[in-house]
């Protein structure tokens, strides 16, 4: 029987998204290790940060490397490169486009751009100089759950005549449940029916996994995952778990375990990600994560009764 999800590809977002946790900090080490046992599990592509210009962004100098990704640093990184392409994001407004050079001089081979629905032609016209400099290209919409049906039907008009290759799918709040992701997938299929699709999931109601194997069931192409889930406040759907259930031979589970004995476990006892409490309020309310992120850094971070009448009782919400 041919299985429903030999068409999938996996995006390994662990250090652009993990960097949200810990400000991008990660050791060269680190991230080559990352490199090489994501290319022996047979991962297809490692988002291996942000190509944002630190011209355009406040507080630049803190962040580590992976923020604003340099060429010349990444063949240093990564000085052979294997069959797992490499990708980066960039942020409309946040990215200056005379800093990518033509894919042919270039280490990254996917450029993703992440945009809100009232900047989709902004990013669709950044995905046509990528395009034409060389680069594989999507426009991933963020915060899709807030987002109206005629905001969505005016955006598919415009991405239907891009060049762009992938249109993602993003849980932003990981507020997505299994019969919203169908419907979703659905009608993205429905408007879109040149182009291919991703899936970007949260996980602040458990079901960052689930989602994502039922958009790879649908037909959906580019599944994003982390390590050991690493992303911001409640992470994204697991690579080892990807890497496990997809009916694909090349994948390969062993290396990746490889990498959370050697590296995740130290750090997630540096850093917080995952489920947890404050983190699933915001999503069962639909939010951004950001609340139950400062929650979470202050000294009331397991007080979880009055963060969730703080968001949930009107008179409290707006103090």
């Amino acid at each position: 029987m041919q299985s429903k999800t030999t068409h999938c590809k996996i995006v390994d977002c662990t250090i652009r998204d993990g960097g949200l946790v810990n400000n991008w900090d990660f050791s060269v080490e680190f991230v080559q290790h990352l490199y090489k046992c994501l290319n022996e599990a047979g991962v297809d592509y490692m988002e291996i940060g942000y190509k944002n210009s630190p011209k355009l962004l406040k507080g630049a100098d803190s962040a580590g490397p992976w923020r604003f990704l340099d060429d010349n640093f990444l063949r240093e990184v990564i000085p052979n490169k294997g069959h797992t392409k490499l990708s980066a994001l960039v942020d409309i407004g946040r990215v200056d486009e005379n800093d990518i050079l033509p894919r042919s001089e270039s280490m990254l081979d996917l450029i993703r751009v992440a945009c809100y629905i009232q900047d989709v032609d902004k990013a669709l016209e950044l995905v046509q100089i990528f395009h034409d400099r060389g680069y594989e290209t999507t426009i991933n919409i963020m915060a899709l759950s807030n987002v109206l049906e005629n905001q969505l039907l005016e955006a598919f008009k415009l991405i239907n005549d891009s060049v762009v290759d992938f249109v993602y799918i993003v849980d932003s709040y990981g507020s997505l449940k299994p019969s919203d992701m169908n419907y979703l997938v659905d009608k993205f299929q429905e408007h879109l029916p040149n182009k291919r699709l991703g899936v970007h999931a949260h996980n602040n109601l458990q079901l960052a996994f689930a989602n994502t194997l039922l958009a790879a069931g649908k037909g959906v192409e580019l599944l994003d995952s982390s390590v050991y889930g690493m992303g911001r406040a409640a992470g994204n759907c697991n690579t080892e778990l990807l890497v496990t259930e997809l009916q694909n031979t090349k994948y390969n589970v062993r290396p990746v375990l490889d990498m959370i004995e050697k590296y995740m476990v130290p750090m997630r006892e540096k850093v917080e990600w995952g489920y947890i409490i404050p983190y699933m309020i915001t999503g069962i309310l639909d939010e951004h994560p950001r609340s139950a992120m400062a929650c979470r850094s202050s000294e009331q971070k397991d007080q979880y009764v009055d963060f969730y009448d703080q968001l949930t009782t009107p008179e409290t919400a707006n103090k």
